[in-house]
């Protein structure tokens, strides 16, 4: 490290990056995030870039704009069915932290270990990166099979039952819906190969896990949501995540023990 360089000095730099950015959102017209989500999302900016550096806050980056974009599809017909996301899509601080949270966990844990001497525990923080982007693989890919689905979906049906249900019905998926997951998760984890978190095999892994995840959460919608006050959309989502980030390091632990 060069001498001028501190392990502070990514936290700064967050910091200052992150404050300039945070200024420029909030002026501008179109409002992504709620006052209080720009905050919190001020916060996750400067953990992310103090723990995983560019290339993590650049893969987050790249799930909030694009996720943005995605839940701004079709609009104007979603909310004439009442099914578009509240507030026009601007994210707010259970938004940030149901998308974020369990990556966030993943990344401090990452960068706790890299402070550890011990060589095993330095073995973990290869499957910690894994789940970081696994987790915004699944995410993004929920997103995009979602509003996707609720836009475009020709046919859309109950996961649990194959019946037909009107788009935005909780457990519902199209065929639309889930092309679109899959291309979203593809692209998320390419960003995540592009700027070295994971290797071309995490990219497969991502995409697989992101899958089975986006299919479970579904499950879910479809079979506990209704019937309990606390599983609200946004803790379904970290649920969500935290099941994409966990089958992606399984299915890395099981491909490494059938290698050994």
């Amino acid at each position: 490290m060069p001498s001028y360089l501190t392990p502070l000095t990514p936290w700064l730099i967050g910091i200052g990056l992150n404050t300039v950015l945070l200024a420029i959102a909030y002026f501008a017209p179109k409002k992504l995030l709620t006052p209080a989500g720009y905050i919190h999302a001020w916060i996750l900016g400067v953990i992310l870039w103090g723990t995983l550096g560019w290339g993590g806050y650049v893969v987050m980056m790249f799930y909030f704009l694009v996720g943005s974009a995605v839940t701004r599809i079709g609009m104007a017909k979603k909310e004439a069915a009442g099914i578009a996301e509240k507030r026009s899509g601007a994210r707010g601080p259970e938004n940030v932290w149901g998308s974020a949270l369990t990556g966030t966990i993943c990344a401090l844990a990452a960068y706790v270990l890299g402070f550890s001497e011990s060589a095993e525990l330095q073995t973990f923080i290869p499957l910690l990166l894994l789940g970081y982007v696994a987790s915004l693989s699944t995410k993004l890919s929920d997103t995009s099979a979602s509003e996707v689905g609720k836009a475009y979906g020709k046919h859309t049906f109950l996961i649990t039952t194959l019946k037909p249900v009107p788009p935005g019905t909780e457990g519902a998926v199209s065929l639309e819906g889930t092309l679109a997951g899959v291309v979203a998760s593809v692209a998320i984890a390419l960003i995540g190969w592009a700027v070295n978190l994971i290797n071309p095999l995490g990219v497969l892994l991502c995409v697989i896990a992101a899958f089975i995840a986006t299919n479970l959460e579904s499950v879910i919608g479809a079979t506990l949501q209704s019937k309990f006050d606390w599983l609200t959309n946004e803790v379904v989502n970290i649920l969500n995540t935290l099941i994409g980030a966990i089958a992606a390091i399984l299915l890395a632990l099981s491909i490494r023990a059938i290698a050994l």
